[in-house]
């Protein structure tokens, strides 16, 4: 498999500001260089346009994956080595370093053929094997540049956080190339519980943080990294200009690369936070169809949950009674009914709640079919088993959500020190 992976991939002087952790950093104002709306400019555009300098001369590792593109449409890698400033290796999250991988899959270890790069397979590598990684390749920085989706259950944060650990055991310096949170900056949903800590949360943070990457790293190297017996290395966070808090993706002017196969536009990463909480369930979460996690479903399912759907008029979403046939996933090749969630005004729609009101009234309308995952997987991906024993005992949304908002607006407090931009 890797094999085949790999013949498709081979055919297929501003400074930067460095910031330690617990040190301050002057929030970032809005710049613009046309009379136009301003364009949002990445991290990796702002070191780009210098060049690389500021990274020359430095023994780089790179992790990465499709989304560390260029404005241009290059890969920061591509355009790193064109420079002339060539990292000495490139390390690969989940789906891979260019990501040809499907969910819970990576590349291996390979050469990559275009640039002749050494790349690592760093999926699933605990920290020590990932600093290992780090010495064998000799790098003493390590760049971090993937689009997160802005949920806690999306593993590439977990990558950042676990080579901010692996380079402070090698003595290796972290620079982020920030990028916006395609959702904002408005947190949202339930904190993990540590004892429910898996691959997809490690750490107590809430279900939909609201911080870009660069915020996140800020945060774990404060909050986290000191209970993991090692000092925090230099950390530098190369931000992203033009962009505010209440900026959701489609005001950015960035073109949107799927971070993964599954995540295939904005409005995938939109719903994601909460219709992700699905694969924790025996429904369909939508893989294997054109819209993962807006269509939603199960074999035997009629109009009922639907029509329930739209008596409660929940903001800033609509539902429609839908029918499919995934081809990869759950119930391949299965005819299933469900619904489609259609965002209808984005700053009103709360993903979170959408989707525990939509686990109440399945339970309600198809009590018959709709059942929890048997490894409980929902536990992992909401952080506890609170949701799921709630909605068993009767719940209803309001209740459920209401349980988690002190917590909440502690972790709020919390990250307002990490916080870059207005």
């Amino acid at each position: 498999m890797n094999l085949n992976r790999r013949h498709f991939l081979a055919t297929g002087a501003l400074a930067v500001p460095a910031l330690t952790a617990g040190s301050s950093v002057a929030r970032a104002q809005p710049e613009s260089e046309s009379k136009g709306p301003p364009l949002t400019r990445t991290g990796a555009d702002v070191l780009a346009a210098k060049g690389w300098a500021p990274l020359s001369g430095r023994k780089l590792g790179v992790l990465s994956n499709p989304t560390g593109v260029l404005a241009s449409g290059d890969h920061i890698v591509d355009s790193m080595v064109a420079a002339g400033v060539r990292p000495r290796a490139a390390f690969g999250p989940e789906h891979g370093f260019r990501g040809s991988a499907q969910a819970g899959g990576s590349e291996g270890d390979y050469t990559d053929p275009r640039t002749g790069v050494p790349v690592y397979d760093a999926y699933g590598a605990d920290a020590t094997k990932l600093a290992g990684m780090f010495t064998k390749a000799g790098v003493d920085t390590v760049v971090f540049d993937i689009a997160d989706v802005g949920a806690r259950f999306y593993t590439y944060i977990w990558s950042l956080y676990t080579a901010m650990v692996a380079a402070a055991k090698v003595g290796a310096a972290i620079v982020v190339l920030d990028r916006p949170n395609p959702l904002g900056g408005r947190a949202a949903g339930p904190m993990l519980n540590p004892a429910f800590a898996s691959g997809v949360g490690r750490k107590p943070i809430v279900q939909q943080h609201g911080m870009t990457v660069g915020e996140l790293a800020r945060f774990f190297a404060a909050e986290f990294l000191p209970a993991e017996g090692v000092t925090p290395g230099r950390l530098e966070i190369v931000e992203v200009r033009d962009w505010r808090r209440d900026q959701l993706f489609d005001r950015t002017g960035l073109t949107w690369v799927p971070p993964s196969p599954n995540m295939p536009t904005p409005d995938t990463a939109l719903v994601y936070p909460g219709t992700g909480m699905f694969e924790g369930t025996v429904f369909s979460e939508g893989r294997g169809t054109t819209r993962p996690f807006e269509i939603i479903g199960a074999p035997g399912l009629d109009w009922r949950w639907r029509e329930k759907l739209g008596e409660l008029r929940l903001p800033g979403v609509k539902f429609r009674e839908a029918y499919f046939v995934p081809t990869f996933g759950k119930f391949v090749n299965e005819p299933c009914g469900g619904v489609q969630v259609t965002i209808t005004d984005p700053r009103a729609f709360d993903a979170i709640r959408t989707a525990v009101t939509m686990f109440v009234t399945a339970k309600q309308v198809h009590p018959d079919k709709f059942k929890w995952r048997p490894d409980n997987f929902l536990d992992k991906l909401s952080g506890s088993d609170r949701l799921r024993t709630m909605i068993d005992k009767g719940a209803g949304p309001d209740e459920i959500v209401g349980s988690w908002q002190a917590e909440l607006a502690e972790f709020d407090r919390k990250r307002r020190r990490h916080l870059i931009y207005r």
